[in-house]
């Protein structure tokens, strides 16, 4: 097991690539404390850890409230003593693709994703140094590396998180390793709606090399590799996971 032995924070858990990659490390051996704003969607993903033999805590966080994320370490230590591992995949996308956005649309988009990134980052540190070989690995996106469709909004906070990630790997090394990775569009819920509409999806799959949009296993797979003992030279990198997107 790539995972056994290790203790992981997953935020983002209750859906998506979050909730894949939250099963994954549990399958893998890893004791998981599954976030999300939906306490629902945490509870469905540490039930489903538990019944397959995993250990599991589910806790409702709002990843831009500082105070709830030093909650969150705290809970996680007290149940599992120790933690090792912190994946940073709550986000949110904008409602539309709009080429400016309100500020209020704006201000949402940067909390969520770039705010809610570095702030489960800061509560988790002094844990993660205290287990003496810990990683972050954190969420970005194709749209934090080149220009495409989506808002400005989503744009500046995934760049964000590609350089911040860049940034914290330099500043919390050694003890610390700290990645992201870079998805294209992946068949999630987040991405439902766009892929609904037949104009954009025909539009969009024609700059995929591969010919397809990811499956939420695929990036759960590059993550679990950036998180486990095996990438334990890695640090500092921002890795597409885009079926070529980013080559073209």
């Amino acid at each position: 097991m790539r995972m056994h032995g290790k203790v992981s924070i997953v935020t983002g858990a209750g859906s998506g690539i979050g909730r894949v990659t939250a099963l994954r490390f549990g399958a893998e051996g890893a004791a998981v404390a599954c976030v999300d704003l939906d306490a629902t969607g945490a509870r469905e993903t540490a039930r489903a850890i538990e019944a397959a033999g995993g250990q599991a805590l589910a806790v409702a966080v709002d990843v831009t409230d500082d105070a709830a994320c030093a909650r969150l370490v705290e809970q996680a230590l007290a149940r599992f003593g120790r933690l090792t591992t912190l994946v940073n995949s709550a986000g949110v996308r904008p409602v539309a693709t709009d080429p400016a956005p309100p500020p209020a649309e704006w201000r949402r988009v940067v909390e969520v994703n770039l705010t809610g990134t570095y702030l489960p980052s800061r509560a988790a540190l002094g844990a993660l140094r205290a287990s003496g070989a810990a990683s972050i690995t954190n969420l970005a996106s194709i749209y934090g590396l080149v220009g495409g469709s989506m808002a400005p909004s989503y744009a500046a906070s995934k760049g964000g998180v590609a350089n911040l990630t860049r940034q914290l790997a330099l500043n919390w090394a050694p003890t610390v390793r700290v990645n992201c990775v870079c998805p294209g569009v992946i068949e999630t819920p987040m991405t439902a709606e766009l892929r609904r509409d037949p104009a954009w999806r025909e539009r969009t799959l024609a700059k995929y090399p591969l010919g397809r949009f990811g499956q939420p296993e695929e990036i759960a797979a590059a993550i679990l590799y950036l998180a486990s003992d095996e990438a334990a030279w890695v640090t500092g990198v921002a890795l597409p996971v885009d079926g070529g997107y980013t080559a073209v």
